[in-house]
């Protein structure tokens, strides 16, 4: 089990998204998600990307706490 801790910095990196300060803000500004759309079907995710979100969240796995605060942070 990774018990690593995981920030957004690090979930943008493992999604294949640029994670600098920059872009993670310019990625939270342009992608706002609307109450009823769950962040796993947003439609800026490719099939990788909301798989491990999918999954993570299923598993409550580690990444789930930060996949939690981007949500709060899309909306």
């Amino acid at each position: 089990m990774d018990t690593s801790y995981h920030s957004l910095k690090s979930l943008f990196a493992q999604l294949g998204l640029e994670n600098s300060d920059e872009h993670i803000s310019q990625f939270i500004d342009c992608n706002k998600l609307q109450s009823h759309i769950l962040i796993k079907d947003a439609p800026f995710w490719n099939e990788g990307q909301k798989n491990f979100i999918e999954e993570s969240l299923n598993e409550d796995a580690d990444w789930s706490e930060v996949i939690d605060e981007l949500d709060a942070l899309l909306r």
